[in-house]
């Protein structure tokens, strides 16, 4: 189930700031650090990330569309914060929500969403 898009830019200016300040310390919480593709800048975006067995997941509930998704796309990696410590990701690519790659404490998530975000940890 895609979330509208207003409760989406709602999220972006309001809510996003707010998690950013302990996303990155609270798992499953995290904060996904990627370059802006247009501009080049560096962006911090909380998110879900489920980490199993170097694998990562997470469930995109606003849809393939974010920004961030792009970005993280265009780019095929990003940093993952997560309880403080920074992952290098690689290989990113979407998959469909019912995929068996998806990690296992992700899928009751995934579950609503179309697609999760999947990627591996190449640095811990």
């Amino acid at each position: 189930m895609k979330v509208p898009h207003v409760v989406a830019r709602i999220n972006k200016y309001v809510t996003n700031p707010i998690q950013g300040l302990w996303a990155d310390r609270l798992a499953p919480w995290a904060v996904v650090e990627h370059i802006g593709r247009k501009s080049n800048r560096q962006y911090r975006t909380p998110v879900l990330a489920f980490v199993d067995d170097g694998r990562i997941s997470i469930a995109l509930n606003y849809g393939t569309e974010s920004d961030w998704v792009k970005n993280v796309l265009a780019a095929g990696e990003f940093t993952l914060i997560r309880e403080g410590k920074p992952l290098a990701i690689a290989g990113a690519r979407i998959l469909p929500s019912d995929s068996p790659d998806v990690v296992k404490s992700a899928r009751i998530p995934a579950m609503l969403a179309d697609s999760v975000l999947y990627g591996r940890v190449v640095d811990a």
